[in-house]
C-alpha cells in the first residue's frame, strides 16, 4: 500500500514586515548651507539701513529652505544674538502647555483651547497670560530648556524664554543671560519651527494640534501682509509681536512653490514696513519654480 504525501491547502501566512524605526532629524546647525547664507547676506547688504541695523545688532535673520526635504538648508545673520521679541515667544507657552497636557498636568479643556487659539492668532495678552498663569514660568522654562528640545540653550546665545506675563504688574522671571521677559534668538525660532514642520516638537500628535493654532493667521501686517500679496496660496503658519520699537515675525510657509521658514527681530521705528519689505525678499530668496 502507498501512501500520498500530505499537502497543506491552507494560504501561506503573508510576511509581516517589520515597524521601520523613524527616520532620524538631522539637527538644524548641522545643515547651514554656505552658499544660501552667501545669497542671504548679499540681499541684506543691498539694502543700506539693514545692512547698518545687521551691523549694530539691531536686526536678526534666519531662513530654513524645505524645498528638498532630503537636503534642507539653514542660515541666519546674528542667528545667535537674543533681543526683546514681543508677543513672538508666546510660541513658548503654547508648546510648554502642549508638553504639560502630554503630561497630565493640564487638562485640555475648550477653554484651555480657546486661550490658545487667542493667544496665538491674535496674539491676545489677556489669553496668554491666563495661560502663563495655568502653566507657569518654571513649567515653561522646563520645555524650553528640555535635553530634547534645548529651545534655550546658554550654550548657543539663549533663545526663546518667557518669563513675564503679557499684563501690567505681576511678578518677573527673566532669562538668566541678559535678562530679558520676552527672548528670542532666530536660530531658535528656526529651530522651533523645523522641529514643528516635521512632527518632532513634543511629539506628532502635539506638534500637528500646535500647526493648528499657528495657521490661518487673523493679523495680517509684518509678513503676512506681503504673504497675502506674493503667495496667496499657501499656507502660513505664522507668529509676531511688536511693541515700542521692537518688531518680529516668523512663518513656517507650504505651499506653491515654497517650503520654507523666515524670521526676524528688528529693534527699529519702521520694523513693521521692514518686516514687509524684507518678506518679499526672503520669499524670492527661498522660493522654487515650480517645474512643467
Amino acid at each position: 500500500m502507498f501512501f500520498l504525501p500530505e499537502f497543506s491547502t491552507a494560504p501561506a501566512e503573508p510576511e509581516v514586515e517589520a515597524p521601520s524605526e523613524p527616520a532620524v532629524l538631522p539637527q538644524l546647525r548641522s545643515l547651514e548651507n554656505t552658499d544660501l547664507a552667501s545669497r542671504l547676506r548679499e540681499r541684506i547688504n543691498a539694502n543700506p539701513v539693514w545692512r547698518e541695523l545687521v551691523r549694530s545688532k539691531k536686526m536678526a535673520i534666519g531662513v530654513v529652505d524645505m524645498a528638498n526635504t532630503a537636503a534642507v538648508s539653514y542660515a541666519s545673520i546674528n542667528g545667535r544674538h537674543m533681543m526683546y521679541a514681543a508677543s513672538l515667544p508666546k510660541i513658548a507657552v503654547l508648546a510648554a502647555a502642549h508638553d504639560a497636557i502630554e503630561r497630565g498636568e493640564l487638562k485640555e479643556t475648550a477653554t484651555v483651547r480657546q486661550d490658545m487659539r487667542l493667544m496665538i492668532a491674535k496674539s491676545n495678552n489677556a489669553a496668554t497670560t491666563r495661560m502663563i498663569d495655568l502653566v507657569g514660568f518654571k513649567n515653561i522654562e522646563r520645555t524650553m530648556t528640555s535635553p530634547a528640545l534645548k529651545l534655550y540653550d546658554p550654550e548657543f546665545g539663549g533663545g526663546l524664554w518667557v518669563g513675564k506675563r503679557y499684563a501690567a504688574g505681576g511678578n518677573r522671571h527673566p532669562d538668566p543671560m541678559l535678562g530679558i521677559s520676552h527672548a528670542a534668538t532666530t536660530e531658535q525660532i528656526c529651530r522651533f519651527f523645523y522641529l514643528l514642520a516635521n512632527d518632532q516638537l513634543l511629539s506628532p500628535e502635539s506638534s500637528a494640534k500646535m500647526r493648528s493654532y499657528l495657521v490661518d493667521p487673523e493679523l495680517h501686517h509684518k509678513f503676512v501682509n506681503t504673504l497675502d500679496q506674493v503667495a496667496p496660496d499657501a499656507k502660513v503658519y505664522r507668529k509676531s509681536g511688536s511693541w515700542s520699537t521692537f518688531h518680529a515675525d516668523v512663518a513656517l510657509v507650504q505651499g506653491p512653490a515654497r517650503n520654507y521658514v523666515m524670521t526676524a527681530l528688528i529693534d527699529d521705528a519702521n520694523g513693521e514696513q521692514i518686516c514687509r519689505d524684507l518678506a518679499k525678499v526672503l520669499d524670492d530668496l527661498l522660493k522654487h519654480p515650480v517645474a512643467k
